[in-house]
């Protein structure tokens, strides 16, 4: 028997996976004019995907940007031209006003009126002209800044850049581009396709973290822990590892398959890893450093709690009990009933049992007895 470290491992197959994968959709309906990537490139965030027919937005853009310059020109012409005019016109009529006024006034002073008619006449005359003014001082007001007029024609602008900006943002969205850096594993559409809002066009699978996911059994659920680490390796390269360790387990079971999902995150993912790829792992489910250890082939009724083994002592094979500890593949842990140094019979030595005559040969590395097939009591 010999000291060493014993790892327990746990073998479960699984696949390949990104933590999540990016769906690419359009945000407008529309024809595929050109795809400048092909499934299974590797893109930057921006690169462009997919290109729409973009002759109707162009179009619409075009009368945008002149329903803008038209907007542009009335509120100019309300600052420019038209208030001006009105603050002339209300100049003008405020000094005709004032004239009538004036002459209404003297005639009023001096000996009057000729008649009742001329009077009344004159009256009219001056209120025709105070309307007059009153109308002025309207299109002033409406034509200054918080006018009616100027709001109106401030409406209009908002209103134009608003659609112009829309116009150009749906043109935006007939260039599909990458929402980050990824490899392309999935498309469904083709040049000449029409596409609609929301439905997929492109399965993108993001550069950065990728999951193993395997399934282990129910039974074996107790061996595997979040943190431990595990050496992984695909069908396509099986001389090939890499190290992985386990991250999350479902915390609910699979009835149907009796088993239960665990994920182990790949910290560095090889070149050749691809996605869904079917990937073996051996996660370390327990480590026992420098403890006994004896091939499981050499231990009578491993599987149950009455295991022995046979010794060779003083020339003769003895029988020892045994706790047996870790178990792994080939190997168990001995936690009792033998010490570091002694010699094992190994179970192949079938005509061996408790008692017998042993002729032990020594070596520079016996572990066990050397036992003659001549061995008798």
């Amino acid at each position: 028997m010999l000291r060493a470290d014993l790892v327990q491992t746990l073998v479960a197959s699984g696949h390949v996976e990104t933590p999540f994968r990016v769906s690419v959709s359009s945000q407008v309906t529309g024809v595929v004019m050109r795809i400048p990537v092909a499934q299974g490139q590797r893109v930057r965030a921006g690169d462009t995907l997919l290109l729409l027919d973009a002759r109707e937005a162009r179009a619409l853009a075009v009368q945008a940007e002149g329903q803008l310059a038209q907007a542009v020109a009335k509120l100019r012409q309300v600052q420019v031209t038209t208030l001006p005019l009105a603050r002339l016109s209300l100049a003008e009529a405020t000094t005709v006003l004032r004239n009538e006024q004036q002459k209404y006034d003297r005639n009023l002073a001096a000996l009057g009126f000729d008649s009742p008619a001329s009077r009344d006449a004159a009256l009219a005359t001056l209120e025709v002209a105070r309307a007059r003014v009153r109308s002025a001082e309207l299109q002033v007001a409406a034509n200054s800044t918080g006018g009616s007029d100027y709001v109106l024609a401030e409406a209009q602008l908002a209103q134009a850049q608003a659609n112009l900006e829309a116009v150009r943002a749906r043109a935006g969205y007939l260039v599909v581009t990458a929402p980050r850096a990824g490899v392309l594993i999935g498309r469904t559409i083709e040049a000449g396709d029409v596409v609609q809002p929301g439905k997929e066009l492109m399965v993108l699978s993001p550069v950065g973290d990728v999951d193993i996911v395997v399934r282990i059994d129910e039974r074996n659920l107790g061996l595997v822990a979040v943190g431990q680490s595990a050496m992984a390796s695909v069908d396509a390269y099986p001389t090939e590892t890499f190290p992985a360790r386990v991250h999350y387990i479902n915390p609910a079971v699979d009835r149907l398959r009796a088993s239960v999902e665990v994920k182990l995150r790949v910290p560095t993912p090889p070149a050749y890893l691809r996605q869904d790829m079917t990937v073996t792992v051996d996660i370390e489910a327990a480590i026992r450093p420098h403890t006994l250890i004896v091939p499981t082939a050499d231990i009578h009724e491993l599987d149950t709690p009455n295991a022995w083994v046979l010794t060779a002592s003083d020339g003769r094979a003895r029988k020892r009990p045994v706790q047996v500890g870790l178990v792994s593949g080939s190997k168990a842990e001995i936690l009792s009933g033998v010490s570091e140094g002694d010699l094992i019979v190994p179970r192949s030595a079938d005509s061996v049992e408790d008692g017998h005559r042993l002729r032990v040969q020594a070596t520079a590395a016996a572990t066990a007895a050397r036992v003659p097939r001549s061995a008798t009591q």
